[in-house]
């Protein structure tokens, strides 16, 4: 084998190494910066709170429960372990206010998307 050879083999190891430490460096700091889970259900409690003192239908205990008779409606005798709220959206007015909820068990996870109907909260999707 020439030396030419020698050193473009060499060179092409280096070069498929760099790219190689690259693409995990890239994908560790892509999960580094992705919100996680937790963060959502935080962000979600948060809004909650700053929706209820500006709009006093923000009830947490009556969004849990027509969610929860969504999800039953929806898959009788699905069983879950947590009920987390994951997302609020509280738009100017009561028409477009949404609430998104997972329901999480040993058989999978649902979304349940609530809407304001008035002053009560109706499930517009279960997923």
């Amino acid at each position: 084998m020439s030396t030419v050879a020698i050193v473009l083999i060499v060179l092409a190891v280096v070069l498929l190494l760099f790219f190689i430490g690259g693409l995990f460096g890239v994908r560790a700091r892509t999960r580094h910066q992705a919100p996680s889970f937790a963060d959502h259900v935080r962000e979600a409690d948060e809004a909650l709170e700053q929706a209820r003192a500006l709009d006093k239908g923000w009830h947490r205990e009556n969004m849990e429960a027509a969610a929860r008779a969504a999800i039953e409606e929806s898959r009788p005798g699905w069983t879950y372990e947590a009920l987390q709220l994951v997302l609020v959206d509280d738009r100017p007015g009561v028409e477009e206010d949404r609430a998104h909820f997972v329901a999480s068990g040993p058989d999978g996870e649902a979304r349940v998307v609530m809407a304001r109907d008035g002053d009560r909260w109706v499930s517009q999707v279960v997923e």
